[in-house]
């Protein structure tokens, strides 16, 4: 039996298949961690790993739509945490189910017989990961507020975990995500499960930082146990992560609407698409940038934006549509990527640095698009070639769980 979604046949299998996403991690997170992630490293020696690339802009949601859909956001029609809508003048929030332009990975299996389930640390994501799904879907961070009719679940607190949830900017949300699927596989033999994680901690520790390895130790032993449960576990993340700081630690920002009018005369609108209300860790600052202005101004805009040191790549629209498989649409005349070291900036005022003086890990950009995506069993010549070309993508994780492990 296969399932077709957005024109992929997954063909059925009868063992569980467990993706995971951990939300900013590279794999020099796992490098750094291997001596306390014994179960991962057995997988990595026993099945198969490869590093994949992300969706650009390499943030959340986009990537983790594509993994839920199996395609690109020109495709599914997410592109970013926030837009900006022309016609009303209002810079939205992209988190309503609305925005998604075709079905969901769990959405078509849930209706073709398979039993899903889905957990998020963030609830931002819940609402899109769940729209259609005839199954569980929850996230950790409102997991004592759940339903039976909005969730498919009643009582996660105590009838699955037994405890609380940690608050958002408590690493073990991640744990208690990773923690919840394997307690759900443990009780019911879920056909399809989605676990993912949030970044807390990458934006905060670096993989050679003790609390990283702590942390990961801890989502060691949650893989672990879906492994031995006989689980076909994949994992992958949505993007990695990058120090953004100058030589004092303070953060490495170009504020371009405060460029564009000092050195052009030109008044723009810079949308940062990695907004979102969970602004603790980043301070709304990415390596991706979307430029509105008027069209006579594009080509001034551009000259002055990529001579700016930091600014690696400044793109018109159709030029970061036909790159990187984006809405026209939902983009502004122009499209910014800084680089390694970099961040983009609206104007100082716009944002508030005092969450983020004292050092700022951040995303977006190209540097932060290659992923690492492991899986617990070996792969089909075919689908091993394309793992181990580095041109594979992480949206394809699905793909390669349902259609690659050889049985």
């Amino acid at each position: 039996m296969k399932i077709n979604v957005n024109s992929i046949d997954y063909n059925i299998r009868k063992t569980p298949v467990v993706g995971i996403c951990m939300d900013g991690t590279s794999y020099d997170y796992y490098e750094a961690a291997a001596s306390v992630m014994p179960n991962l490293q057995r997988i990595i020696k026993s099945g198969s790993q490869g590093l994949v690339q992300s969706v650009i802009p390499s943030f959340t949601n986009p990537n983790n739509m594509a993994i839920a859909t199996g395609v690109t956001p020109d495709l599914n029609g997410i592109c970013g945490n926030y837009y900006y809508n022309t016609e009303t003048g209002e810079e939205v929030m992209m988190n309503d189910p609305a925005f998604l332009k075709v079905p969901t990975i769990f959405e078509k299996f849930s209706q073709n017989g398979q039993k899903v389930a889905v957990v998020t640390a963030k609830d931002k994501l819940r609402r899109m990961l769940s729209k259609n799904l005839n199954g569980v879907c929850f996230s950790a961070e409102f997991a004592g507020q759940v339903s039976a009719e909005e969730n498919g679940i009643s009582n996660v607190i105590d009838d699955l975990m037994g405890k609380t949830n940690p608050g958002i900017y408590d690493p073990d949300i991640s744990v208690y995500c990773i923690e919840a699927g394997a307690k759900l596989l443990q009780k019911e033999p879920y056909d399809l499960m989605y676990l993912t994680t949030t970044d807390f901690v990458q934006h905060k520790y670096a993989p050679d930082d003790q609390e990283a390895k702590q942390f990961l130790s801890k989502i060691d032993h949650w893989i672990g146990e879906l492994d031995r449960m006989g689980a076909i576990v994949g994992v992958t993340a949505d993007h990695g992560m990058s120090a953004k700081t100058r030589n004092d630690g303070s953060p490495k920002v170009e504020f371009l609407e405060t460029l564009l009018e000092k050195e052009g005369n030109i008044k723009s609108r810079v949308i940062l698409p990695i907004t979102d209300p969970y602004v603790v860790h980043h301070g709304a600052l990415g390596s991706y940038g979307t430029v509105y202005l008027e069209d006579e101004y594009t080509e001034k805009a551009k000259d002055i934006i990529q001579n700016v040191p930091g600014m690696e790549l400044v793109l018109t629209k159709n030029e970061a549509v036909e790159k990187f498989n984006l809405p026209g649409n939902l983009i502004g005349e122009l499209v910014v990527l800084s680089d390694e070291e970099t961040v983009i900036g609206r104007s100082e005022d716009w944002h508030d640095l005092e969450k983020v003086k004292s050092g700022l890990r951040s995303h977006g950009g190209l540097h932060e698009s290659e992923v690492p995506m492991i899986i617990n069993r070996p792969l089909n010549d075919t689908y091993m070639k394309q793992l181990e070309s580095g041109k594979a993508r992480n949206f394809q994780l699905f793909d390669f769980l349902f259609n690659g492990v050889i049985d």
